[in-house]
């Protein structure tokens, strides 16, 4: 069989007796590098143009990163020439770093010097592959070779770095494939090239360590860092920088356990956008930070203008489930789910902490409407419905009309498949709930009490008027009674509901309900501009349910006036 697990083998976890990092918790944000230009841009079938990578360029210092890694201009000429019209240009603000990527070689690492000529801050970036399968299968070197390559690429940067002096430069090395490097050989290389540079000395250096293929769950590769931060020489001098992939699904999860491990800084791209699955996304992690209360050091609260950006440049669409950004997270269709943000929403006040089932965060944070958090189709339920009558139209309902309605809604859903929006809800309601008779609108009504209870006269009906006159303890039972006598039904009010509207309605009143009718059941709402009015003409809508004056037949002792 081709599909066959035989042929690999576990990861060799960490030997570790004194881990510290699962006791922690992140308190703040680490430093950002954002690689969207370069890792990003290598992963795409079509490169960005200069606009675009402008463009994109302009969004990362829009939304606050610090450190942008802009390309590798010694591999190529449109990398090159972006780095100089950055430059040039003076387009690159006074608190950013830009940051290039070169191998170990002389001649790459001049012309990259060349690339950087008249920046104000800039870090090189220099690497080579460390790992015991680069070593023995791509280069054909021994762990002295490997060494060798590292300490001479760092002793050109500082060279040529030291012939500019009119720029700030931070050194920055990575041992390449550094998850499939002995984790002793990692801290051998990176001592070594820090005794090129010496950051004891005041030189800025940052070693990356790079998941660049991601072999194991995330908590060993914290411990891999940790044991890196326990060992390297220099560590209080240095900072320590993870670039973690998503081969295994898990490039958020890794760099975040890196940083309890003592990570500083993390590189990552908008939406995760890189090589095979991906580089890390800086959205999520940064997110994942604000949504326990702790400042990411960057603003993503216009999420929709990231997004747009991200896809104008890369040509990817957006996941509609992509964390934090995608069209469809923070929308719930399931019917619990609704019933559940309807009521914690309800409940909230504008100076709460935010604590809403089912949302993480508050989605207007991102610029994100209310009205997507709740869609309907056929797995919604009551709550949804009611939600959404309620946030559209300012009408509550009871909760037995909210169960009675939402099965009409679902059955709309089942017929003619896929969402049902805002507009079609509340049709539905009007036909089945509101649309009034000519023949059943109340016309008018006259109450009064005494010690024998409330007295009604009741006039409905267009153009023909029907007078009803009853007696009961309220409204309701006075003319429920007159219902009953002049038109020989049984007729009992099993639950009624009123509902005052908010400022701006035409009615300021809303009745719903429910009646046993003959033993069958009728539900009926109505507007109005008074309680009473709502709740008189939602019983005799209720009542034309099941009686149609059209039938030919005139009650026994109505008197009718035309």
């Amino acid at each position: 069989m081709s599909f066959n697990h035989q042929k690999y083998v576990a990861f060799k976890p960490v030997s570790k007796t004194n881990r510290r990092w699962p006791d922690r918790v992140i308190e703040q944000a680490p430093q950002w590098c954002a690689v969207d230009l370069r890792d990003g841009n290598q992963a795409l079938i079509k490169p960005m143009n200069v606009d675009q990578k402008q463009r994109l360029f302009d969004l990362l210092v829009k939304l606050g990163f610090k450190d942008i890694e802009i390309g590798f201009p010694a591999a190529s000429q449109p990398d090159f020439d972006f780095c100089r019209k950055l430059i040039e240009e003076k387009r690159i603000p006074d608190d950013v770093r830009i940051q290039v990527l070169t191998q170990a070689r002389q001649e790459l690492i001049a012309r990259t010097f060349e690339a950087l000529k008249g920046a104000n801050k800039a870090i090189v970036h220099v690497y080579n592959s460390t790992s015991t399968v680069q070593r023995e299968q791509v280069f054909g070197l021994d762990k002295a070779g490997i060494v060798d390559i590292a300490v001479n690429g760092a002793r050109w940067v500082k060279e040529y770095a030291e012939q500019a002096p009119e720029t700030q430069w931070a050194f920055q090395y990575s041992p390449e494939s550094f998850t499939g490097t002995e984790l002793d050989f990692a801290v051998e290389v990176i001592d070594s090239v820090n005794q090129v540079w010496r950051p004891d000395l005041g030189q800025d250096v940052i070693i990356n360590l790079p998941a660049t293929v991601e072999m194991s769950t995330p908590n060993v590769f914290a411990d891999q860092i940790e044991w890196v931060c326990d060992h390297v020489n220099h560590r209080e001098h240095i900072s320590i920088s993870v670039h973690t992939h998503n081969d295994r699904g898990c490039g958020v999860a890794a760099a975040e356990l890196a940083i309890l491990a003592g990570a500083d800084r993390v590189e990552g791209t908008l939406m995760g956008n890189g090589e095979r699955t991906g580089n890390m996304d800086l959205i999520t992690i940064a997110m994942n930070l604000y949504s326990q209360g702790i400042d990411p050091k960057v603003d993503l609260s216009g999420m929709a203008e990231i997004v747009e950006t991200v896809e104008a440049c890369t040509d990817i669409s957006t996941h509609p489930r992509h964390p934090y950004a995608g069209d469809l997270v923070f929308t719930a269709f399931s019917g619990s789910h609704q019933d559940a943000i309807r009521k914690c929403l309800a409940l909230r006040k504008p100076d709460d902490i935010w604590n809403v089932a089912y949302l993480p965060i508050d989605p207007a944070d991102l610029g994100r409407h209310y009205d997507e958090v709740v869609r309907i189709n056929s797995q919604s339920g009551k709550g949804g419905v009611a939600y959404i009558l309620e946030r559209d139209y300012d009408i509550t309902l009871p909760r037995w009309l909210q169960i009675e309605f939402s099965k009409v809604v679902q059955a709309e859903a089942e017929t003619n498949g896929g969402e049902i929006d805002s507009l079609t809800i509340h049709r539905l309601f009007e036909e089945k709930y509101l649309n009034v008779h000519s023949d059943w609108a109340l016309v008018s009504y006259d109450l009064h009490r005494d010690e024998a209870g409330v007295h009604a006269d009741v006039r409905f009906g267009s153009p023909t008027q029907v007078q009803l006159k009853g007696q009961g303890s309220g409204a309701v039972e006075a003319v429920a009674e007159a219902l009953t006598a002049e038109f020989g039904i049984e007729l009992a009010v099993e639950a009624y509901d009123e509902f005052a509207l908010g400022e701006g309605t035409k009615a300021n009143a809303l009745a719903c309900i429910r009646l046993r009718i003959n033993n069958q059941h009728y539900s009926a709402a109505a507007l109005a501009e008074d309680t009473t009015s709502a709740t008189l003409q939602a019983l005799l809508s209720g009542v034309a349910q099941q009686i149609s004056l059209d039938a030919q037949r005139q009650p026994a002792h109505a008197a009718v006036t035309q």
